[in-house]
C-alpha cells in the first residue's frame, strides 16, 4: 500500500481535506496530514478540525507516492510557509504526483508543476494557473502526467477516483463533465491559455 500526504492549513476546504483522506485510508493506504507545524490543529471553512501530524520540515517528498492539496483559502496560506512551498517544489522536481483541488493548484502556481500541462481549477484563480504556465480547461477531473485537478467539491468523486487509481495502477484517468465556468472566464483566455 501506498503512503499518502495531504496538506492542510488553515480555512481548507472541510470536504476536500476528508474525503480523499478518508478514501485512502479505506482502500488501505497511510494518509499523513502535513502542515506547517506538526501537532497544530487547522479548522476548516466549515468549522471542522483537524490536526496535523507532521511538519512540512520534518518530511520529504520522497517519502510519499502522492501529495493531495485541499483547496478552500488554505492554499493561499500554505504559500506562506517556505516549508510548505519547498516540499511542493520537491515534488514537481522529482517528478512525484500531486492531485490538487479547487484551489489547491494556488500551490502548483509556485512550482513548474503547470507548464505547458493540461488542468483545472476553480474559476477565480484560472488566471493565476495560466501564468504560471497551466492549460486550464473546465473539466471536473484533468489528469496530465502526474499532476490531478479538479474544480470544485461536487468533482470529489471523480478526483478520489483518479487518486485511487494513480496509487493504485501508476496511471490515473480524467473525468470531462459538464463545463461550469462562466463564459466571460473562458472569453478572456487566448485559445494558447487554453487546453
Amino acid at each position: 500500500m501506498a503512503k499518502i500526504c495531504i496538506l492542510v492549513e488553515k480555512i481548507y476546504e472541510d470536504l476536500e481535506l476528508q474525503y480523499p483522506r478518508l478514501r485512502l485510508k479505506e482502500a488501505g493506504h497511510t494518509v499523513d496530514v502535513v502542515g506547517p507545524k506538526a501537532g497544530e490543529t487547522y479548522i476548516g471553512k466549515h468549522g471542522y478540525p483537524q490536526k496535523a501530524e507532521k511538519a512540512a520540515a520534518d518530511v520529504k517528498a520522497s517519502d510519499y507516492a502522492l501529495i493531495v492539496i485541499p483547496g478552500g483559502t488554505s492554499p493561499d496560506h500554505m504559500r506562506r510557509s517556505g516549508d510548505m512551498v519547498k516540499l511542493v517544489r520537491d515534488a514537481a522536481a522529482k517528478g512525484i504526483p500531486m492531485a490538487a483541488i479547487c484551489h489547491g493548484p494556488w500551490m502548483l502556481c509556485s512550482t513548474d508543476a503547470l507548464k505547458g500541462r493540461r488542468c483545472t481549477s476553480y474559476m477565480s484563480i484560472v488566471h493565476d494557473v495560466v501564468n504560471a504556465g497551466g492549460k486550464w480547461v473546465d473539466e471536473e477531473c484533468v489528469v496530465d502526467g502526474p499532476i490531478i485537478t479538479a474544480r470544485t467539491p461536487d468533482d470529489l468523486p471523480a478526483f478520489s477516483n483518479a487518486i485511487l487509481e494513480l496509487v493504485s495502477t501508476g496511471k490515473a484517468t480524467g473525468v470531462k463533465g459538464k463545463p461550469i465556468a462562466p463564459t466571460w472566464v473562458i472569453e478572456t483566455l487566448t485559445k494558447e491559455q487554453l487546453g
